[in-house]
């Protein structure tokens, strides 16, 4: 019988390569990986690397589809190779989405353009030229969120109070995005803020049809000013009632958006008056939060399941093989260079702890939110509720010594959004 062949498209910059090959190798299954730069890691086995340049999509998945033998199915694994991935898989003829609708999920004022056009709850939003935030933010009326419309996990994000705080915050992504090589003088979004706790959705489409894997509490999400992630836990303490309602609107925004196949990652915030749409991605979760969900029995991980759904191959079962999981990323306190990590034996030994999984080497330098891209280590812990795995990881997180030789000059350097 032929090996089953997929492809994988993503940066090379990104934590999940490896995770997806392991996944891959323990089922038998051949990969492309097409990717912008040598994979970070000292080799990828047989597997078939193809060099691609995501600000070229087509042209990259013209690369992609002359690969031979042709891919089974093609898996986008962050945000960078998302229209990439729908363009090959379209040459093709493979499941898909349609291009447009994984480019919207890369504008954010696109994304929130489409939403209210089909009337899925979202903040109400204005898009804001160049110089004219403050104007947004007084239509909306203060608190109001600002944002560049192509970052993701939650850099350049910044709330403000008023109308000053909103021309500072429109300064700050500004700079940002001359910094980073992007147009400073982009259109930004302008948002209302929205209360509430926040939640993450994971699943997984298959002609339209949402399968959902997770829906993870998020214990320490903050109300800005930046909106920096750090505890994610499994399953949600929320009503079932909210939890329908939070599945019902995510399907409602893929709808709206035309997303069809493959993995979906959303953000949504749950005010009194129900669920709305904060982010949706055409991707997985991101950073290395993914190790936190096993599935069934076997205690599959995300990206066998992900990739046992993109090639069609049989599952042991959706649900997942812990009571209660979680995940903390440890941001980065201050701007500086990484010296490293203290008492890291103290937080292994706690109870519901489960790995420590640094992605940052020492003496790179890095900076929080936001203007900072990166976490720098991943915290994971099971029990036997949410309560207990919460716990867990903020007395893992109470005894993580985090060492930074401060600069403030630092430059900055790549989270689970």
């Amino acid at each position: 019988m032929r090996r089953r062949r997929l492809a994988i498209v993503g940066s090379s910059h990104g934590y999940r390569l490896a995770d997806y090959l392991t996944a891959a190798a323990a089922m038998g299954v051949d990969v492309v990986v097409a990717t912008d730069a040598a994979p970070p890691m000292a080799r990828i086995g047989s597997n078939t690397t193809v060099r691609v340049d995501f600000a070229r999509p087509e042209w990259s998945a013209r690369r992609i589809a002359s690969t031979r033998p042709w891919p089974d199915a093609i898996v986008a694994i962050d945000d960078a190779g998302v229209v990439t991935a729908a363009a090959a898989a379209e040459r093709l003829d493979l499941p898909h989405n349609p291009v447009p609708a994984v480019s919207a999920t890369r504008d954010k004022a696109l994304l929130r353009t489409l939403l209210a056009r089909a009337d899925v709850p979202q903040p109400r939003f204005r898009i804001a030229p160049a110089g004219k935030a403050a104007v947004a933010a007084d239509a909306l009326g203060v608190p109001v969120v600002v944002k560049p419309r192509r970052l993701s996990a939650g850099r350049g994000v910044i709330r403000a109070d008023d109308r000053p705080g909103a021309e500072a915050a429109e300064a700050r992504i500004r700079a940002l995005l001359g910094a980073i090589g992007h147009d400073p003088d982009e259109a930004l979004v302008v948002e209302s803020f929205v209360p509430g706790p926040e939640v993450s959705v994971d699943g997984i489409l298959s002609g339209g049809k949402l399968e959902v894997l997770a829906i993870m509490d998020k214990p320490g999400q903050t109300d800005g000013p930046f909106f920096e992630e750090t505890y994610l836990v499994t399953p949600s303490r929320l009503d079932p009632d909210t939890q329908r309602s939070i599945i019902s609107t995510t399907e409602a925004a893929v709808d709206a958006v035309g997303l069809r196949e493959g993995p979906i990652h959303g953000e949504l915030r749950v005010p009194d008056t129900g669920p709305v749409v904060i982010e949706l991605a055409a991707r997985p979760i991101g950073g290395l939060c993914g190790r936190a969900l096993t599935f069934g029995l076997l205690g599959e991980t995300l990206e066998g399941v992900i990739i046992r759904s993109a090639l069609g191959l049989p599952r042991s079962g959706s649900r997942p093989s812990a009571p209660a999981a979680g995940v903390l990323m440890v941001p980065v306190p201050e701007p500086g260079v990484l010296v490293g990590f203290e008492r890291i034996d103290a937080v292994l030994a706690t109870d519901g702890i489960t790995a420590f999984e640094p992605t940052v080497a020492p003496g790179t330098p890095v900076a929080p939110l936001p203007e900072g891209d990166r976490y720098l280590a991943f915290l994971f812990a099971t029990g036997a509720t949410a309560e207990d795995v919460e716990a867990a990881l903020r007395t893992g997180a109470s005894l993580l010594d985090v060492r930074i030789e401060r600069d403030t000059a630092a430059a900055t350097p790549s989270a689970c959004r």
